[in-house]
């Protein structure tokens, strides 16, 4: 019971504290502290913390407990003070990223400091990471290249416990659709409008065959457009943005290749970096998850995980809709239950 107050205490003192991404360095302070005060060796790079378990041994495999102390700016409409971390009587915690994710933060640290006090056939690492809410190359990945090989990742997300095994990848597309300036009042131009609504029409309206029985079908969506300069020409250039969401059968340079094959326009990505990402249902922690009653599901929301080039399920305490959303809480139960489950889930587990 007295971790699970500490747990409490640690998520009060980073809710008080603004932790916008890429802006992290007071909370990073702040746990750095608070967990070198309780005998821990933390390692540190930029506002990314991690602590390695005792006895590192590169003949076992490696484990990596995930989450992330950077929030959103606070959403319009909230009734509370989003830095005053506020327990109502029915036992919720108020304050930006208590559900996201800083009790993932305080419950993976919590379990990590219990599952170290006895030999287990893996290693295990604890990170807290920066600028997952703007997939930053500062966080995560630059993380990981500090790290040795990792074989298995438990990325906390408010998933209200349940193993999210897969998640759909974003691969954002810019295009351009050229036509010829002439004047509106003459059969004269190329209007690149008529060009890019072929295009378009096509993002609408494809199915990529191959769907996902968790993620089904990749998806996508023409989000923004540009075009014209006064109403008396032809325009000679329609700008596009397409936002799509991709399922484990397509990595995104891949799908960019099949892509540019069936559009007339010009298109470029903006990253290759946030594939889709799945894991087996015959991994250890999915079997051990299931036995314990939990339903494997997939998650349409991108996290960190997108970054991982190993296996890793996505589990946590909280609920996603509340992330993001004005007047943000986590339960103070979830939290315990949450500790409980994440140590059930990996004591003794053989990777």
């Amino acid at each position: 019971m007295e971790l699970y107050y500490e747990a409490i205490d640690t998520l009060k003192g980073m809710i008080s504290r603004p932790s916008f991404s890429r802006d992290e360095a007071a909370v990073a302070d702040y746990l750095q502290q608070t967990w070198q005060s309780a005998g821990h060796t933390v390692h540190r790079k930029g506002n990314n913390l991690w602590i390695v378990s005792p006895g590192f041994d590169l003949n076992k495999p490696t484990l990596l407990l995930n989450s992330h102390i950077d929030t959103v700016k606070p959403a319009s409409g909230w009734t509370k003070d989003p830095f005053n971390p506020e327990e109502s009587e029915d036992e919720k915690l108020y304050g930006l990223g208590s559900n996201d994710a800083g009790a993932s933060v305080v419950s993976l640290y919590t379990a990590f400091t219990q599952l170290i006090g006895k030999e287990q056939a893996y290693n295990l690492i604890f990170l807290a990471s920066c600028e997952e809410e703007v997939s930053g190359k500062n966080g995560l990945e630059s993380a990981l290249a500090d790290l040795p090989p990792i074989a298995f990742a438990v990325v906390g997300e408010p998933t209200g416990m349940q193993p999210a095994v897969a998640e759909k990848g974003l691969m954002v597309l810019d295009c351009v659709s050229i036509g010829k300036a002439g004047h509106a009042a003459r059969n004269e131009g190329i209007n690149a409008i008529s060009l890019a609504m072929k295009d378009i029409e096509w993002f609408h309206t494809y199915q990529f065959p191959e769907k996902s029985d968790f993620l089904g079908p990749v998806k996508m969506s023409v989000t923004i457009i540009h075009a014209g300069t006064q109403h008396n020409v032809v325009p000679d250039r329609c700008e596009f943005t397409v936002d799509i969401r991709t399922n484990e059968f397509y990595p995104n340079e891949k799908l960019f290749e099949l892509i540019k094959e069936q559009v007339g326009c010009e298109v470029k990505a903006r990253s290759f970096r946030l594939n889709s990402t799945r894991t087996a249902l015959d991994h250890p922690f999915v079997k051990r998850a299931v036995m314990m009653g939990k339903e494997p599901f997939g998650s349409p929301t991108l996290s960190d995980q997108a970054l991982m080039p190993f296996p890793s399920v996505k589990i946590g305490p909280g609920n996603s809709a509340r992330s993001h959303a004005a007047d943000e809480y986590i339960g103070l139960m979830e939290i315990r239950e949450a500790i409980d489950t994440y140590v059930r889930l990996l004591d003794g587990l053989k990777l």
